[in-house]
């Protein structure tokens, strides 16, 4: 009798920020959206860009570089917004992550995602994943529902209300 083998295969998003390859479930991913135009929300973290409206639901759009502490994103032709699903406090929220680009869909075994490295107690690093490694990349597994704080969640619950008072802006 032969043993069938149980493979852990899930899916992954991979994008780029500068030259470093990240990866996200695709299952958290709703739709990969082009630049728009994003309404800047007042006294709001630096990474967080503002908002934009996406089919009539408000998206409030993330930096990812900015929120990595990295160079500000140069917003070439290849940037991109990842409209994600992030669940927090048995709650789900949409939020829009900013990358440089996307790469491509891969398909791995869990067995092949290395653990993310012990940095100590003062480096945060809950929302990695794990890694996954070829002969010539490394690619960084977030898991983006660890990525984003409580403070986040709640700028994005008041980003609503932005977007609203702004819509009535412009029928007046």
């Amino acid at each position: 009798m032969i043993a069938a083998k149980n493979n852990d295969i899930e899916s992954y998003l991979t994008f780029k920020i500068g030259d470093e390859l990240f990866a996200v479930n695709v299952i958290k991913i709703h739709s990969i959206l082009e630049l728009t135009r994003i309404t800047k929300i007042p006294r709001t973290p630096k990474y967080i860009r503002g908002i934009i409206n996406h089919h009539g639901a408000v998206l409030p759009i993330v930096d990812i570089r900015d929120k990595f502490d990295l160079e500000p994103t140069d917003l070439n032709s290849g940037a991109c917004i990842l409209a994600l699903d992030i669940e927090m406090e048995g709650k789900l929220f949409k939020i829009g992550a900013l990358v440089d680009s996307v790469d491509e869909v891969i398909e791995l075994d869990s067995a092949l995602i290395l653990p993310a490295p012990h940095l100590g107690k003062t480096y945060r690093s809950d929302f990695i994943d794990g890694f996954y490694k070829t002969d010539t990349s490394v690619t960084m597994i977030l898991n983006i529902d660890k990525l984003f704080s409580e403070d986040d969640i709640t700028v994005i619950g008041h980003s609503e209300l932005v977007l609203e008072e702004e819509e009535k802006q412009e029928r007046i």
